[in-house]
């Protein structure tokens, strides 16, 4: 496979994913552009390769700013903008876990705080309330753990989580 061939297939790709991650699919392909470029591009040069509106490629390159995965690069003397993406996987990672649970998890743990003093109505089955009880104080016990995992993540560097899990396979493969 020639290069081009690869970056083509590789921006359709992340494009595709990017739609499961809870991003569209336009935003994913622009944030691939960029890290498979060696050098910023302007927003001209980003509408032409993946033939898109300039307002739809406006809009997205916004959100990426905002999700800290891209850049903008000003140049002395030139009135255009361009655009480079973090090229640190590990620090885009975290950007993207961190996006992720401001938009999905801390929402549902907001509703959950609102539910865990639930009443029982009259004519409610005393068991409907212990296990709706039970669910929502389930689900707050695994967001706890995971928000501690979160912060663990967010605070590791990628050499300190790779010894953990090294360790780990290793304790594994000696049982």
């Amino acid at each position: 496979m020639h290069l081009n061939d690869a970056k083509v297939r590789f921006i359709h790709t992340w494009g595709i994913l990017a739609t499961q991650w809870g991003i569209n699919r336009t935003m994913g392909q622009i944030h691939a552009l960029l890290l498979t470029s060696p050098l910023p591009l302007s927003t001209d040069q980003i509408m032409e390769r993946l033939q898109i509106s300039r307002g739809n490629a406006n809009m997205n390159i916004r959100t990426l700013i905002d999700w800290g995965l891209i850049y903008k690069e000003l140049r002395p003397g030139i009135r255009r903008e361009y655009f480079q993406a973090e090229k640190d996987m590990w620090a885009v990672t975290k950007k993207i876990i961190r996006e992720r649970k401001k938009r999905e998890i801390d929402p549902l743990v907001e509703m959950l705080n609102e539910m865990k003093d639930v009443e029982v109505e009259t004519g409610t089955r005393p068991d409907d309330l212990q296990n709706f009880k039970k669910v929502v104080k389930d689900l707050m016990d695994i967001n706890r753990r995971t928000d501690l995992l979160y912060n663990l993540f967010q605070t590791i560097d990628q050499t300190g989580l790779f010894s953990i899990s090294d360790e780990i396979v290793n304790k594994k493969g000696r049982k």
